[in-house]
């Protein structure tokens, strides 16, 4: 209870067990943690209010609850003074839905906001099963926040975060009752991942492969980083004619697949590669960063100038473009900056100078029988999922080497900030097909899913039975809801890494093994050989 803070949502928390400091590893401050505790016991104090209550509900307060969720996602918002107004914003929703609470003051649990402590310091098990439901639905809310800006939603998956949070508060729910909405989790987020699937699509165009360059061109630019397509296509819109060009940083590369980003000339390349990487690739940058989306590490003096931030995203100091969406003051820094003098090569941590991007379950599924007539002929023998977060901590180097090693009649499907570890590498083709395919950002779990279920059927098994090999990285609560829906789905022998989660305690941890056969990576070589069998 003497600790600064406590936080151990993310792969990299301190020793493995959970950040206790005046900071923890991702650079949030204990204040900060303790703000956004309050955003989230606020939070289970709304869906109190809102048990019972439900006719009183308005997109307002779907919207908060989103927003609520998100902001406490890892590497999204290091700014009190935003948490504290988020915090009284979702007070006063609650005081709107119950006001007689405030006169009352009975301590009937809808006038009050859950103390988290309650649950940091609960039984392991209970806390490992209710950090699962809170963890999960942070990453939920994530996906579902960008189909709303979108204009998608389903109220059904609106009304599953009321519940969710409402299992947190129970003091005395055990695991017959927790187990079932942590797997309910995985089902809710597969509707969240279809609807932002669907949104997407809609939108912009069924995504279809793209080979993006990594030189960036001379004169003034701007690089947009984040998940958020639709403030990608925003700033597209306001640099038309600008001598202006714009590069994606991070999970936004998949932008480039979706045929009306495409069409403007002026989105050129990507620059950067992972998230992790930002403090030491932005620090000589002669051109702005736009964050619309986690993962933003506090920037260092050097380029703090040229940070802006939107929507959720925050950090103290950098200018914040509001509502009105006005990327005037990001615009007009590239034109002082001016960016390079003459066109610079950039390279993934391989050396290769392009990347492509592009192969969604849209595209796949396109050429379904060239994918199955290649397994049936034996020229494709194997297919592995390598894919998810990326990290700073030492030992994703395996990613890389386990791609390397790949046998050459088999085929890499990839999605998320893990595919930097080995992107820009080039494996050569395989029955018509390049034998590594990004399927996209980390929602893009959703392709994957689709194109192992269409296999599946077209070979009359089930998924498991499948030449199908997970090997998946994690860093933060996005890939939570992702692994409970693999685990909804009944997906076995997942090989998970570079660590376990420190909120699984030892007894949820034997269930999952028991259950799913879940294991931690170990060597390239060794689990190659296994999932070979």
């Amino acid at each position: 209870m003497d600790n600064k803070m406590f936080c151990f949502q993310c792969e990299q928390t301190a020793g493995c067990t959970g950040c206790t400091g005046a900071a923890g590893v991702c650079g949030k401050k204990a204040d900060t943690a303790e703000i956004q505790d309050k955003v989230t016991g606020a939070l289970i104090g709304l869906a109190r209010a809102v048990e019972g209550n439900e006719d009183s509900v308005t997109y307002e307060t779907d919207k908060l609850i989103l927003e609520g969720l998100f902001a406490a996602v890892t590497n999204v918002d290091f700014n009190n003074d935003t948490l504290n107004d988020l915090l009284s914003r979702i007070n006063a929703e609650k005081e709107k839905l119950v006001p007689l609470c405030e006169e009352c003051g009975a301590p009937c649990g809808r006038n009050e906001d859950f103390d988290m402590k309650k649950l940091w310091y609960a039984h392991e098990d209970i806390r490992s099963l209710k950090s699962l439901i809170l963890f999960g639905i942070r990453g939920m809310a994530a996906y579902a926040y960008h189909a709303d800006v979108l204009g998608y939603s389903d109220p059904q998956i609106s009304s599953f975060f009321y519940k969710a949070l409402y299992a947190v508060c129970q003091e005395d729910w055990g695991m017959e009752e927790l187990l079932p909405i942590v797997m309910e989790v995985g089902e809710v987020n597969l509707k969240c991942m279809a609807l932002l699937d669907q949104a997407n699509t809609e939108t912009f165009g069924t995504p279809a492969p793209a080979e993006v360059t990594l030189t960036v061109e001379k004169g003034p630019f701007i690089v947009i980083t984040g998940h958020d397509l639709y403030y990608l296509k925003q700033l597209l819109e306001q640099t038309i004619d600008k001598g202006i060009n714009v590069y994606t940083h991070g999970e936004m590369l998949p932008a480039h697949a979706y045929p009306l980003l495409r069409e403007y000339p002026h989105l050129k390349g990507n620059f950067g590669t992972a998230w992790q990487n930002q403090q030491k690739e932005f620090a000589d940058i002669p051109a702005p960063i736009l964050y619309t989306t986690n993962c933003l590490m506090p920037p260092k003096a050097s380029y703090a100038d040229r940070i802006f931030t939107t929507e959720v995203v925050s950090f103290p100091g950098a200018v914040h473009i509001g509502e009105d969406k006005d990327f005037s003051p990001v615009i007009e820094k590239a034109l002082e900056l001016g960016g390079y003098p003459e066109d610079v090569r950039f390279t993934g941590i391989n050396g290769g100078d392009k990347v492509t991007t592009g192969f969604g379950h849209g595209f796949v599924l396109s050429v379904a029988e060239t994918v199955v007539e290649a397994v049936k002929s034996g020229s494709v023998k194997h297919f592995f999922l390598v894919g998810g977060c990326d990290g700073a901590k030492a030992g994703r180097n395996y990613y890389t080497d386990f791609v390397k090693n790949t046998p050459e009649d088999s085929i890499v499907l990839t999605l998320a900030c893990g595919k930097y570890r080995f992107n820009d590498l080039d494996l050569g083709t395989i029955g018509g097909l390049p034998r590594l395919m990004d399927m996209g950002q980390c929602n893009d779990a959703y392709s994957a899913i689709k194109v192992a279920v269409a296999l599946s059927e077209a070979f009359e098994c089930s998924v498991n039975e499948l030449p199908l090999s997970m090997v998946l990285s994690w860093y933060e609560q996005k890939a939570v809801c992702i692994l409970l829906t693999l685990l909804y789905l009944g997906i076995k022998d997942i090989l998970l890494g570079p660590s376990l989660p420190a909120f699984v305690s030892p007894n949820v941890l034997s269930f999952l093994v028991e259950n799913y056969n879940i294991a931690p990576i170990s060597d390239p070589e060794t689990d190659m050989k296994k999932l070979l069998g």
